[in-house]
């Protein structure tokens, strides 16, 4: 017997054929609707038109005898024709325009307004024009029945109000404005009305304000409905800006009270918000005998009433308590606290851990408005932290803070999260006491605050480890040990989401790290993430982020022992790695080592390593690198680099000559006749690259002052003296006042044991200070930011010849690889003291493009090069 088929197996037999067939059939059905919908023959002729006909004559036609959506696309192009032919338009075209909207649909009518405006902003035409042309179309359409419709013909009237003269407003629109605004006009007429009288008061004087349009805003804040009651109060605020502080007190200061005791809820929160916005027009005594009862009253009743005023409430009520500070008694200052205190909670006293779907809907309405106001309570809390001076918001303030930052809702913390640099800044010294909310908001659950956060976490950091004072102490973060645990935790969560634009802000803002924390914490708990996100994480911008961040800290660190290590694994891992992307990756960094290190540096470490790359088996890295070589030769002295010169031109002359790839070879040609523009810089500083030169000399001398501040610290060690605290911020003081740079500089770089034994240890404790002082002034004013630099000096790099470039051992990418280590126990090749050698690239492991190992296929090429 044969087995019985599997039933994985295809089943060809005829029922199952005739199942497919069926299939197809209903597939058949569903295609029929839209083989409907296809336009009919006739309907084909009726909507073609004569190609020969010209734009203005195609407009005229399409809305004479055009389909609705021909005619919508007219009025659409009416800027274009405007442009074009703005006297035939005006003459055939817009009468026409003025025919078709009396019957026109709602999005004719609303493309019509926009295109209009549009119009307007272009300055198609004279004011005079326009005016003549377009007004009377706008005015007859602003009270369309549609509100929709209506709204966007208002927007383009008040637009128009901004650039007509006085007097085609006064005859076009005040004047027929006084009989829209009776009672016997619509509703519709009367709110349109209120909008255009508080648009008007910016276009007259004084004396014509209140003769002619100050009565009929006493009337329609009188009028029958309260829709129009509530749209005029909102336009007091701009009529008091235009008659000034007297007619305000005398006019509109009366409405407004009675406006605030009206039996309509939202005729007193547009009375409230008005008058809170116009505190800063009227006098002491109006605020203490006037407003300030009102406002009192106005807060006791809001519990009471709709939860839409508390909203409105709790948004305004760090502005009110601001503006009230001087007239409030003690009393009525801990009154106004403790009700901000309570609008703080609003809502968290219900929760019940319930399902949301056994939730009545107004109960879950009612906890959204809740969670308004505790949100807005939040965006007032720098504001209330003045309220209570900030001396006292220990006292007064924590608790509510902390209950802000754990708030059960993402909104109240996002928005805490917002304001947590301007607690910070309102803190000063007593910013350690939010250390823990800190903490707390790093470790937060949701990435939306964690963005919000890391907006300004330089700034933070900064005023937490200076204590908030301005002076810059050298204990950095002794008090907050859970920082970089947190710090960590918040890359590696942004890292695990899909919010790749989240995760790059974050390691941009890490760049400050080397001002907050110290060089060892960053090279134990930082270096290794960034190599890690640079040769793992599939996000370039993310990628790139972590090279430049990587940079700052190889930058700062102040062991010469751990900038080797750092700077051999770039080398092996990056430039000689396996994946042609992380050979990009390291001309990525190389790039940001020439903006970030002195030109010496670069000479030193990274010069040829990056043109051994001209002989790269795959094409995109030949391609980068020929972007690269401009900014490559710059960091080149003339004549101490003479010898890099030439190896620099063998490349170039190599690549002119065995290039096979066209894409490659154009860019090369275009290279070389940039690199022959190019003027060298010289030793000795140049009028043309001063500033340049003076920047380089700075970071060399940074540079210097980290390897001799390491010897210095050393020697300290073994001598067992302490430091003269006193010395040291009397020379911190000494470097911040700007000094005339030395003429020349030692033309090798140091390593830790290059000092010389005639140096006396007072220079040498002179050189440490102001070394300190580098970490603590880099960045002041924006972290990683180098070109602010005062001066620069120049001098020669030692390279190592081609001869003695020797292969070195790949490092692992473990964490053990950053082990601190005993200097007996390096490798020659890490020693202080001789330089880091290169490593060259032969040409005899080259391999075809399209089987190097690389983590995206060759077609990234077409990506460079539209992307120099």
């Amino acid at each position: 017997m044969h087995p019985p088929p599997s039933a994985a197996a295809m089943d060809f037999s005829q029922n199952s054929l005739f199942g497919y067939t069926e299939d197809l059939q209903e597939l058949t059905i569903i295609e029929r609707p839209v083989r409907r919908s296809l336009k009919t023959p006739e309907e084909i002729e009726r909507l073609t038109v004569d190609e020969d006909l010209g734009d203005i004559e195609r407009a005229v036609y399409l809305l004479s005898a055009g389909q609705d959506i021909q005619g919508t696309s007219v009025i659409a192009n009416l800027p274009f024709l405007m442009r074009q032919n703005p006297a035939e338009t005006l003459r055939r075209v817009l009468p026409k325009v003025r025919e078709v909207l009396h019957v026109a649909s709602v999005e004719m009518q609303l493309t019509a307004a926009v295109s209009f405006l549009n119009i307007l902003q272009e300055e198609s035409v004279s004011i005079h024009t326009y005016a003549h042309s377009f007004l009377q179309i706008i005015l007859l359409h602003v009270e369309h029945r549609d509100a929709g419709v209506s709204n966007a013909w208002l927007e383009t009237l008040l637009s128009v109000i901004e650039v007509l003269p006085k007097e085609t407003i006064r005859h076009e629109i005040l004047n027929p404005l006084v009989s829209k605004a009776q009672l016997s006009q619509t509703v519709q007429s009367r709110l349109v009305s209120c909008k255009i009288l508080g648009k008007l008061t910016n276009k007259f004087d004084a004396h014509t304000i209140k003769r002619e349009i100050l009565p009929l805003v006493k009337s329609l804040c009188q009028d029958v409905e309260y829709e129009v009651r509530s749209c005029m109060c909102r336009q007091l605020e701009n009529i008091a800006q235009g008659i000034g502080t007297d007619l305000t007190k005398s006019v509109v200061l009366p409405e407004l009270i009675e406006l605030s005791r009206d039996e309509g809820c939202s005729v007193r929160l547009a009375a409230f918000e008005t008058l809170v916005n116009l505190l800063d027009v009227f006098d002491t005594d109006d605020r203490s005998q006037t407003i300030l009862p009102l406002v009192k009253s106005f807060c006791e009743k809001s519990f009471k009433a709709d939860e839409s005023i508390l909203i409105s409430l709790s948004f305004h009520l760090g502005k009110l308590c601001h503006g009230l500070y001087g007239i409030f008694t003690p009393d009525q200052h801990l009154r106004f606290l403790e009700f901000y205190k309570k609008l703080c909670t609003l809502g968290l006293q219900q929760e019940n851990g319930h399902n949301e779907n056994q939730i009545p809907p107004q109960i879950l309405e009612q906890e959204k408005k809740y969670i308004s106001v505790r949100k807005n309570c939040a965006y007032n809390l720098p504001a209330m932290i003045v309220f209570v001076d900030p001396k006292n918001f220990q006292l007064e303030l924590y608790s509510t803070f902390f209950c802000l930052c754990h708030d059960p809702e993402v909104p109240v913390r996002y928005t805490i999260a917002i304001c947590f640099y301007e607690v910070s800044k309102l803190l000063n010294s007593g910013v350690y006491l939010i250390h823990k909310e800190l903490i707390t908001l790093l470790q937060d659950e949701s990435l939306e605050v964690l963005d919000a956060l890391i907006d300004h976490l330089p700034e933070i950091l900064e005023l937490m480890s200076t204590g908030g004072e301005s002076s810059i102490q050298e204990n950095k973060l002794p008090s907050l040990p859970d920082l970089i645990p947190a710090l960590t935790a918040a890359e590696q969560r942004a890292a695990a989401s899909l919010k790749w634009r989240t995760h790059e802000k974050l390691l941009q803002k890490y760049a400050c790290l080397p001002h907050v924390i110290s060089s060892d914490q960053i090279y134990y708990r930082f270096l290794q993430r960034m190599f890690t996100i640079m040769m793992t994480n599939k996000v370039l911008p993310v990628q790139k982020a972590a090279s430049r961040t990587l940079c700052i800290f190889l930058r700062y660190n102040r062991k010469q022992e751990q900038k080797i290590e750092v700077i051999q694994k770039l080398i092996e891992q990056l430039g000689q790695g396996k994946s042609y992307w992380n050979r990009l990756r390291f001309l990525d960094t190389c790039e940001f080592i020439i903006e970030l290190f002195s030109k010496s540096f670069f000479c030193k470490y990274f010069f040829l390593p990056v043109i051994e790359l001209t002989h790269d088996p795959v094409a995109n890295v030949r391609m980068k690198l020929c972007y690269l070589l401009p900014k490559v030769k710059s960091t080149l002295k003339i004549p101490e680099d003479k010898h890099l010169l030439q190896q620099l031109e063998m490349c170039v002359r190599k690549l002119l000559c065995q290039e096979k790839d066209k894409d490659v070879l154009a860019i090369v040609k275009r290279t070389v006749l940039e690199l022959d523009r190019m003027e060298m810089s010289m030793d000795a500083f140049q009028n043309k690259f001063y500033e340049k030169d003076l920047l380089d000399q700075e970071k060399e001398r940074e540079e210097l002052l980290l390897l001799e501040m390491e010897q210095l610290e050393k020697e300290k060690q073994q001598d067992g003296r302490p430091m003269n605290e006193k010395t040291f911020e009397k020379k911190r003081r000494d470097i911040k006042t700007p000094t005339a740079l030395p003429k020349s500089i030692p033309t090798a770089v140091p390593g830790p044991s290059a000092s010389t034994p005639s140096a006396s240890k007072e220079i040498k404790k002179s050189k440490l200070i102001r070394s300190q002082s580098i970490n603590n002034q880099a960045f002041h004013a924006k972290y990683g930011n180098l070109d602010k630099c005062a001066s620069k000096t120049s001098t020669a790099a030692y390279t190592p010849s081609a001869s003695g470039l020797a292969k070195t051992s790949m490092i692992s990418l473990t964490d053990d690889s950053f082990r601190t280590r005993n200097a007996s126990s390096l490798p020659p090749s890490f020693s202080p003291n001789t330089p880091l050698p290169s490593t060259s690239r032969g040409t005899g492991n080259s391999v075809d493009p399209k089987s190097s190992g690389g983590k995206d296929p060759p077609p990234r090429k077409a990506t460079l090069k539209s992307n120099p």
